[in-house]
């Protein structure tokens, strides 16, 4: 009897986003041999820094600020924290009005409840649970769920707030508008129709954490969370290959498992041959949601923001009145481009001064469009920032502006601008890609799948590589135990 050759690795993981280098250090930490290949020159997925505007002048390419660093399991076991420098505002995120006013969600919730006027107790009443035990929230968000939740009590109270904050009585508890629209703008990052549970859900547990552990910035930008992924993976024996695309499995060398950090659409093509058809039906109903077109800045000095305690903002939501972020959002919905769109804003230069020169400042800007738009967004977004910062044009020293179709050109991930790698409605977080007791795994002998188009779905939290790694530690190589990912071993 012959014997089989050995594997030239054990793993071979395709996609450097903040996932597959989760997944990969994940695996080196097993003592595996492992190589991961990245289309683009540089590892980072939805996680990159550079210079885009001007020289000098350090932008984040996707996320800016992460809330779900400090919040996510796989992060704290890494010792994220220990390893890079997290500045944590303490003004977590800000909410302008018109008429100069601002509603402002602080790390301190009682400080946030005292300046909501009258419906200050009742964002409280709704908040204060869930930011006292965000940790019970985290585990509920941060896995698939159909699971028993570790703390049934607050993920039963969270499901209760987020049907609430989701439908028709969003409205109920307040009487004024500065807490509403405070909690439309976090939950509006979810890209979906308001209200809608899924959406809520996102919300809540985005101010969970904004009360609790905070939203911090990296110093040196996003690119630093990367960093520390590729530092740890090469130390533990692994490599990364950059530029290097990969099209089909046969491509690769042989390994005993493969996880791909990409979306179910490039599964399919990159591995057709080796899935049934029905597993291939199944993929081919994943949806993808509407997209982001981005813009970037390079100013001159702060944004003069019209009520200047929005300065300390780590975030800051554009859009006005929860009416009328509703209706923005609806009419992306509708596949339409609001006239008053919905803006995600962030300053990281105020609190990281390596970002830009000295007294100069990158702001860091999202808006959401319908899936697949070529409408540049530029002044739409600089237009809504003039309404709450008077004056905002003439700090622009330069701008580079990004469509929906620029998002995916950029990361192919980003199916049609949707920076979610699939809409992330009530449905597609239970069937994320399919549904399963192990969403990560598929049906072809030893691949896996490991980006944000499987649970717990999208963010810079590396939990859906962690995930899929475990998976195949168990199915691959026969273990159940969790390797030590801490800065120390």
């Amino acid at each position: 009897m012959s014997r089989m050759p050995r594997a030239e690795l054990d793993a071979v993981v395709v996609g450097a986003g903040p996932n597959g280098l989760a997944a990969a250090v994940t695996l080196a930490r097993a003592g595996l041999s492992v190589r991961v290949y990245e289309r683009n020159p540089t590892p980072g997925g939805g996680a990159r820094t550079a210079e885009v505007t001007l020289p000098g002048f350090r932008h984040d390419i996707c996320s800016a600020v992460h809330p779900l660093a400090l919040a996510s399991r796989f992060f704290r076991e890494f010792g994220l924290a220990r390893r890079i420098e997290l500045t944590v505002p303490e003004l977590s995120f800000g909410h302008p009005l018109d008429g100069g006013r601002a509603a402002l969600a602080w790390r301190d919730l009682e400080r946030t409840v005292d300046g909501l006027g009258r419906d200050g107790a009742a964002y409280g009443g709704l908040m204060g649970p869930l930011a006292e035990h965000a940790g019970g929230v985290a585990d509920f968000t941060g896995s698939q769920l159909l699971r028993v939740p570790a703390d049934p009590l607050t993920a039963a109270r969270f499901g209760l707030s987020s049907l609430e904050q989701g439908t028709a009585l969003w409205n109920a508890r307040f009487s004024e508008d500065a807490a509403p629209a405070l909690l439309t703008g976090v939950s509006a990052h979810a890209i979906l129709p308001l209200p809608s549970v899924a959406a809520a859900g996102a919300g809540l547990s985005l101010a969970a954490y904004a009360h609790s552990v905070g939203w911090p910035v990296p110093v040196g930008g996003s690119q630093a969370i990367v960093d520390a992924l590729v530092d740890d993976l090469v130390a533990h024996g692994g490599e990364v290959v950059t530029g290097h695309e990969v099209r089909t499995l046969d491509e690769l060398p042989a390994s005993r498992a493969v996880l791909l950090d990409v979306t179910p659409r490039a599964l399919a093509r990159i591995a057709e041959s080796r899935l049934p058809e029905r597993y291939l039906a199944a993929l081919d109903t994943f949806r993808y949601g509407n997209g982001v077109a981005k813009v970037d800045f390079a100013l001159s000095e702060p944004v003069p923001w019209a009520n200047p305690a929005l300065r300390e903002a780590g975030t800051v939501h554009v859009g006005g009145t929860r009416a009328e972020i509703a209706a923005a959002e609806n009419a992306v919905t509708a596949g339409r481009h609001p006239d008053a769109p919905y803006v995600l804003v962030s300053q990281p230069s105020r609190f990281d001064p390596s970002r830009a020169p000295e007294g100069k400042h990158v702001l860091w800007a999202y808006t959401h469009v319908p899936r697949g738009s070529s409408i540049d967004r530029a002044e739409a977004v600089t237009a809504q920032l003039e309404r709450f910062a008077p004056g905002f044009r003439d700090t622009i020293l330069a701008t580079t502006s990004s469509t929906a179709v620029d998002v995916e050109r950029y990361n192919p991930n980003y199916v049609l601008g949707d920076i979610a790698s699939g809409e992330p409605d009530l449905r597609q977080l239970v069937r994320r890609p399919v549904l399963s007791t192990d969403p990560w795994r598929t049906p072809a002998r030893g691949v896996y799948l490991c980006g944000a188009s499987t649970a717990p779905g999208p963010g810079v939290h590396g939990l859906n590589g962690w995930y899929a790694a475990r998976s195949a530690l168990r199915h691959e190589f026969g273990t159940r135990l969790l390797p030590d990912l801490s800065p120390r071993s």
